[in-house]
Order: structure tokens, then sequence, then C-alpha cells
């Protein structure tokens, strides 16, 4: 009994991590920019491509995982400034640019790379609980996973960057007007939430294959995550996460991994039937 709930819960927290991680890049992007990102899975492919190459070099795994997180953070603020700023206020074009985006990435890495990259080792080792064992490295996620949305919280709150970038989103032209560059908060948020999504491929690297549509694996659940949360990034994403990984968890730990999968996509039709706004935008309501 109590390994099987112990094992639920480590399921339930693998899922929160994952959906955590992949998601806030993304919530970022849309919720303080309204830019739908559709090359999201390509930074994350980025950064575990330039994570385990920086291992192979001979990097420690977590400067290698800073590396690529800090190289997709530099790709998006290039191409933020070259492409993404020109479109604001165009959502349909935003969508077209970084769809061309993701297939250039996509089809350039297989161009250049090849089909696949040879990987790292899962770090760590494994703990064993009854007939069970679990991953060391998987709880390491889920700590830098709850690590992540504290330190998101006082970036955005307690910094002059996050009060900056706050009202440039909310009021661009009193911000504007007060002396701040708007282009440079918009690129510099767009950057984070590249480097996000290079952060999660770092992460996750060790644990897949690397292959050039590896983003395909993280899409479709960040943007259940943050269709589900809605815009705000901290009242949306951490509890969107939590009641994904729950239904997640419980479908796949009783029916299969498939199932686990149809579960996420009938919480988005009911959560966009009853609360269009997702979780962040019923709660803000409900605050008023």
């Amino acid at each position: 009994m109590l390994e099987g709930l112990f094992a639920f819960l480590f399921q339930f927290g693998d899922a929160f991590a994952f959906l955590v991680l992949s998601a806030s890049g993304l919530a970022i992007i849309f919720g303080m920019m309204g830019v739908i990102n559709l090359a999201h899975g390509e930074f994350i492919m980025c950064g575990a491509y330039v994570t385990v190459t920086a291992a192979h070099a001979g990097l420690p795994l977590p400067l290698a995982i800073a590396c690529g997180s800090l190289a997709a953070g530099i790709i998006g603020i290039a191409l933020e400034r070259a492409i993404i700023n020109r479109l604001f206020d165009r959502p349909l074009d935003t969508i077209v640019a970084t769809w061309g985006i993701s297939l250039i990435a996509t089809q350039g890495t297989l161009i250049l790379l090849g089909s696949t990259m040879p990987g790292v080792g899962t770090p760590l080792g494994s703990f064993e609980m009854g007939s069970y064992s679990f991953s060391e490295y998987r709880v390491v996620l889920m700590v830098i996973a709850v690590a992540m949305m504290g330190g998101l919280y006082l970036l955005f709150h307690r910094t002059r960057y996050g009060i900056l970038a706050r009202a440039t989103i909310q009021v661009p032209h009193m911000a504007s007007a007060l002396g701040v560059n708007t282009k440079v908060m918009h690129s510099l948020t767009f950057g984070l939430g590249a480097a996000l999504a290079g952060l999660a491929g770092g992460l996750y690297a060790p644990t897949m294959t690397l292959v050039p549509t590896m983003g395909t694996a993280f899409i479709v659940e960040s943007f259940v995550t943050v269709v589900v949360g809605g815009a705000d990034v901290f009242l949306g994403t951490a509890p969107a996460a939590v009641v994904l990984a729950f239904i997640k968890a419980g479908m796949t730990s009783l029916y299969g991994q498939l199932f686990g999968l149809i579960g996420l996509l009938l919480t988005v039709i009911v959560v966009i039937r009853i609360m269009p706004r997702g979780l962040s935008g019923w709660l803000l309501r409900g605050r008023e």
C-alpha cells in the first residue's frame, strides 16, 4: 500500500516537474508578450544539444546545462530583435513566423548534425522502495522545478528588471514615457523565455534520445499547461501543472501512458469550455 502510494506521488512529482520546466518559458513569452511561440520546442532542442556538446567537451553537467540555457537565451534575443519585434499586435503573423523558425531549426539541425547525437548518461543513481526503483535524478528535477518557480517570482516581483518588465507589458506607452527602453525589455523577456526552454532541454537531455524533432516531446504538454493556466505565469502555470500532473499520474498509473495524455487533452477541452481565460483568469476574477 505504502509502496503504491509513494510510486503515485513520485509519478505526480515527475509529471509536475516536466510540465513546469517545459512550460515556464512558453508561459512567460505568451503571458507577458502575447506571442504564441511555435518554436518553443526548438529552443528546448537547442538547450539539449548544446548541453550534450559541452558535456562531451569535458564540462561538468551543471555547467553544460547552464551553457545550453545561455545559448538558447542568446538565440532568442537575436530572433526577437530580428523578427519578433516587428510583429507585435499581429498574433497570426507571429504564429507563422515562429512556425517557420521551427521548421528551419529542425531541418537545419538534421542537415548539419544528422538524425541523432550521442547522449550522456543519466547522472546519480537510483533508490528502491519495496519492489519499485526510482531515479534520484528525477527527484533533483522536482526540486529544481519548485526552486525555479520561486526564483521567477522573486525576479519579477523583487528586482528592478521585473518591475520594468511588468510595466512594459501592462502599460507600454506609460513605461516608454518614463524613460524605459521597451524594445530592450521585450528582447530580454523573450530571451528569458527562450533560456528557460533551453534549461528544460538541458535538464532532460540526459534522460532522452537527442534527435532534431525532440522538441515535439515537450511542445504539446507545454501548450496544454499554458492553455489551462492562462496568461498569468504564477497564478496559472504552477496551479495548472499541479492539476494536470495529478490527472496524468492517475490516468497513467491506472490505464497507461496513452490514457495519461488523453486525460490532459480532455482537461484542456473542459477548462476552455468553462474557464476561457484559464485558471489564472478565474482566480483573478474571484479576487476582484
